[in-house]
């Protein structure tokens, strides 16, 4: 008689039947990514003492900030932001002169702006000059209730349109800081418009220093010296104004101030001292060697002045990659995690 065996097993059986204790894993893979989830990370390492600021860097690691603020402009597409707030400044430019020539009349004569416009020739170009002349000449032929009416009007088309311009700015601020637009509609147009309103009294104030100052200084009954001492010291009370503004710019348009800048950023100065040589330079190149009117014809000034306001966009772009970078370099020494780009 035949022995009976086993019941044989299928395939079926032996994929799913369990294994024996001895083939068991000691660690089961969901065990093993429970434990890989529940490691804590590595944290950045301290690379070195670190100052409170980055004025503190030492000439090795501004050189290395150098090297990545090149790279970082490119990345951050910092001549097309540029390009979108000029255009938005060239929409706000004449309503803002026929705004702030029409304020300007309600103190004084405005025929006084136009005489001392001669006196804006060594930082603005030719060129843009003879265009804002003429906007000015029209406006001052304008009757004195018209006029009023006329800056009523302006300012609130220069509001709305500059507004526009200001926060395209903002967002090239907030591309170069690795940042994301956080506030909300109405606080960013708030902020946006008060910093639109602080422009125009800047650019006023730096008319009043440059084109009026010298006119107001020759009517006073002044000694010689003390009216040339005067008008020098305009110079450098223009500097420091224009320093504070775009250090107010770089600290609240953003959507989070980069930390360990100082009051006044090295950006800031970088930018201040740019926008002074930038200008100069672009008025001494259009007055001596190129010539626009040639290839452009008629349209020749108004490119020139393009060209201009979009080289002062870029200069001030540059001013807070600066900042973004050293900033970075900074929390790279104290061991801080690197801030990651905006998509």
């Amino acid at each position: 008689m035949r022995t009976p065996t086993p019941p044989e097993r299928s395939v079926l059986d032996a994929v799913f039947d369990p294994l024996p204790d001895s083939m068991q894993p000691e660690n089961p893979p969901a065990a093993d990514k429970a434990e890989a989830k529940a490691e804590p990370e590595s944290t950045p390492v301290p690379t070195g003492p670190a100052p409170d600021t980055v004025w503190g860097l030492k000439f090795k690691q501004w050189w290395a900030v150098l090297k990545d603020t090149v790279t970082e402009i490119g990345e951050d597409r910092v001549t097309s932001v540029a390009g979108g707030v000029t255009f938005f400044a060239i929409l706000a430019l004449f309503p803002a002169i026929t705004a702030l020539v029409s304020l300007f009349g309600v103190f004084a004569d405005p025929a006084l702006v136009n005489e001392q416009l001669d006196n804006l020739g060594k930082v603005v170009p030719p060129s843009a000059l003879e265009i804002i002349r003429g906007q000015v000449q029209e406006i001052i032929k304008t009757p004195g209730t018209a006029l009023s009416v006329a800056g009523i009007v302006g300012l609130l088309v220069t509001l709305w349109s500059a507004n526009g311009g200001m926060k395209a700015l903002i967002d090239g601020l907030n591309v170069a800081l690795f940042q994301s637009e956080e506030r909300g509609f109405i606080k960013l147009n708030l902020i946006s418009l008060a910093m639109t309103v602080g422009a125009m009294v800047l650019v006023m104030l730096l008319v009043l220093a440059v084109a009026v100052l010298p006119a107001v200084l020759h009517m006073l009954p002044l000694v010689p010296d003390t009216k040339a001492i005067l008008t020098m010291l305009r110079w450098p009370i223009m500097f420091a104004v224009l320093l504070l503004a775009i250090s107010a710019l770089y600290r609240w348009g953003p959507s989070r101030r980069a930390e360990g800048l100082g009051k006044i950023s090295p950006g800031a100065v970088l930018a201040t001292v740019g926008l002074i040589i930038t200008s100069a330079g672009f008025s001494f190149y259009t007055s001596n060697f190129a010539s626009y009117n040639e290839t452009y014809g008629t349209l020749g000034a108004a490119v020139v002045l393009m060209m201009w306001m979009w080289l002062s966009s870029i200069v001030i772009m540059v001013g807070a990659e600066v900042n973004s970078v050293a900033a970075e370099h900074l929390r790279e020494m104290k061991g801080e995690p690197k801030l990651s780009k905006r998509k």
